[in-house]
């Protein structure tokens, strides 16, 4: 009898394990999906703001260079 309750003890704690295995599973393809978005909207941001940069370049490329010399106050 003993031997029995042994047998079910271990069987209990195996269910428990498999019930436990389940769960990391699932949170692990939740976690590995939310990997995913935030890479994409990582990736998605790094465009925009290279994209943004080449804006401002561009805009700074158009402005009139202006001489140092000139812009200072010889009072």
């Amino acid at each position: 009898m003993a031997n029995q309750n042994h047998i079910d003890q271990i069987a209990e704690r195996v269910e428990r394990l498999l019930v436990r295995y389940g769960e990391l599973q699932r949170t692990n393809a939740l976690l590995t999906d939310q990997v995913e978005a935030l890479t994409h909207e990582r990736d998605s941001l790094k465009s925009r703001l290279n994209a943004a940069r080449a804006r401002v370049d561009s805009l700074l490329d158009r402005l009139p260079q202006t001489d140092a010399a000139v812009q200072k106050d010889p009072s």
